[in-house]
């Protein structure tokens, strides 16, 4: 069912490049990806060995050779394309060990690229069967390292472990049945040797669940449900019922098809030695259907490493009638505050609010809006729960005249959120987080829906609007201690890509447009802009190679904003797609 292929052009075009390809395979070979390598990956400099450049997912590198004086120089020194027709939806984030970028592509591909060179190695595709159901385009975000592997999953719900050097398959398991709604598009994560990943599929009734495998073997540890009344296993064995047990905070049988999808993947603390793991919608989105908090959905869990035990959790919307998720990355980082150290971990949700926890318990901190106007909720409570506003929950289908369609609502923001999947950035020289969000909202109205699997299992209808007229992304520098927003770009497209922090004060993203952005980490002036040719939702990445420092990222338009769009999308609609991996760095004198 799959096929690898290896292209080895640059091997025959000089000796010069056979010396190169061959110190490459060499220095894979020799130099295995180790636990204590991705513990320190935020650090390390010469390398990006995982998905947020380390566990904890800041996304801050502590190069500064590029910063604000000299990066209007930055220029390409190579761009590789991923080829073929499928071009589009690119949101991967590379990787880089010994001389090599490895980068995955829409359609489940996955390609090897000598860095000095920009030429492709090898190339391995999914044969993907007919039939799958991804949700929001045919997108993968990014690969995971470990020893000689490079590990990803793909859309039909399988997970592939490849020899880095060849590109040929060392494993391959199985995650969910693809017929039933299962897809994966997330980046798996490395902790304690084990391959961590989650699931897609909330809109097709699934059941959410987190993974922990043996990174070399593929061979299960453990499993954990995310939805309350399903049993975890640790070592093939029983290991406790979710939330202990069924139809808590459910009605009826919903649990069984209750969504809380672990699509977007985690993050790690190793001070607390959690995982942090965000859940998705609970199905149907007809929240009338489904009295109750529906835990675990929407929600985020701290997970033990070990045994898949959930340690604590912290649930940013409770019967969740809006797709709001809870997905968004939660992000440990510390701060003084009277003169003590406050482990805290901070997450940008899609309802639109802004989360800081304190991560060694889960308890609420501080939350407040990072958008303008939203209209489901008036505030949160002391403990973080929301306070909803009356009229904002669509309305119930069966108090219609003919059953078939609840009361409109019009709601901010849209279930595209204030912030979707695109990961934010902490800078730990300005303390601020750097959040890619949008300003927009939605009408939307709840149907009659009844569960079949391989269906969508929605029971709502919507249409997204802009809130604005001269934009809709908004790039904020988000102080988490006061809630102050320290400065905003604003952007006439959505938003859909990854930010970048640096040591040398500089924020980097990219725009549906296409550009390249640079900006002043304080003060947030347009310090670069490059134009990539096609729309860029993927995430930039940095490192150092012969005392040089190089920028990467992958352009190529697509994702959820022109599927779902609605009115939205039609401002996107004439941005090419795309599919090249553009690599910069400053003149050599």
């Amino acid at each position: 069912m799959m096929k690898s292929r290896t292209v080895s052009r640059h091997l025959i075009s000089s000796a010069v490049g056979l010396a190169l390809s061959l110190s490459t395979v060499v220095g894979v070979q020799a130099a295995g990806v180790t636990d204590k390598d991705i513990l320190n990956d935020a650090k390390t400099t010469g390398d990006v060995l995982s998905y947020g450049m380390g566990p904890r997912g800041q996304r801050f590198s502590p190069l500064d050779t590029l910063n604000t004086k000299n990066v209007k120089k930055m220029h390409p020194v190579w761009a590789f394309s991923l080829g073929g027709e499928k071009q589009r939806g690119q949101e991967s984030q590379p990787l880089v060990h010994d001389g090599v970028m490895f980068v995955t592509g829409s359609y489940s591909r996955i390609y090897a690229i000598d860095v000095k060179t920009g030429d492709e190695l090898w190339q391995y595709e999914a044969r993907l069967p007919d039939g799958i159901m991804p949700c929001c385009d045919v997108i993968n975000r990014g690969a995971a390292l470990y020893d000689d592997l490079v590990i990803f999953g793909t859309l039909d719900a399988i997970l592939v472990a490849l020899d880095q050097k060849t590109g040929k398959v060392k494993w391959r398991k199985k995650m969910g049945d693809y017929k039933a709604g299962y897809s994966f598009t997330a980046a798996p994560m490395i902790v304690k040797g084990k391959v961590i990943t989650g699931i897609s599929g909330g809109e097709f009734g699934i059941v959410g669940k987190v993974e922990a495998r043996d990174a070399k073997t593929g061979e299960l540890v453990w499993t954990r449900p995310t939805v309350e009344g399903h049993m975890g296993y640790l070592n093939g064995k029983e290991n406790g019922i979710t939330g202990g047990e069924a139809n808590k905070t459910w009605t009826g049988d919903l649990w069984k098809t209750g969504g809380a999808a672990t699509w977007l993947g985690g993050t790690y603390d190793p001070d607390q030695d959690l995982i942090f793991m965000g859940t998705g919608n609970p199905a149907p989105w007809n929240s009338h259907l489904r009295p109750g908090d529906n835990l675990y959905s929407s929600s985020r869990l701290a997970i033990d490493p070990d045994t898949g035990e959930i340690k604590w959790h912290f649930q940013t919307t409770p019967h969740d009638g809006w797709d709001f998720d809870g997905v968004n990355e939660l992000i440990a980082f510390d701060y003084k505050s009277k003169g003590k150290t406050v482990k805290a971990a901070a997450t940008a949700d899609r309802n639109g609010y802004f989360y800081v926890l304190n991560r060694e318990n889960g308890d609420f901190i501080r939350g407040f809006p990072f958008v303008s106007g939203i209209t489901w909720a008036s505030g949160l409570n002391d403990d973080g729960t929301p306070i909803y506003t009356e009229t904002g929950r669509p309305g119930d289908p069966s108090e219609s005249e003919n059953g078939e369609k609840g009361k409109t609502v019009f709601s901010v923001p849209s279930f595209l959120g204030g912030k979707n999947w695109m990961p934010m950035a902490y800078s730990e020289d300005t303390g601020l987080f750097y959040v890619p969000s949008n300003e927009w909202g939605m009408d939307i109205w709840n149907e009659p829906v009844s569960y079949k699997k391989g269906a969508a299992y929605l029971g709502s209808g919507f249409t997204i609007k802009s809130v604005f007229e001269d934009h809709i992304g908004s790039l904020k520098a988000v102080d988490p201690k006061t809630g102050e927003t320290v400065w905003e770009y604003k952007n006439g497209a959505p938003l859909w890509g990854g930010v970048l922090a640096t040591a040398g004060n500089l924020v980097f993203t990219g725009t549906p447009e296409g550009y390249l952005m640079g900006f002043d980490a304080k003060t947030g002036e347009i310090v670069y802009k490059f134009n990539t040719g096609s729309g860029i939702v993927g995430s930039p990445i940095t490192w150092e190679m012969d005392g040089e420092q190089y920028l990467s990222v992958l352009s190529g338009w697509g994702g959820a904003v022109p599927l779902w769009g609605g009115e939205v999308a039609k401002r996107v609609k004439d941005i090419n797609q795309g599919g090249t991996v553009w690599t910069f760095k400053l003149p050599r004198s």
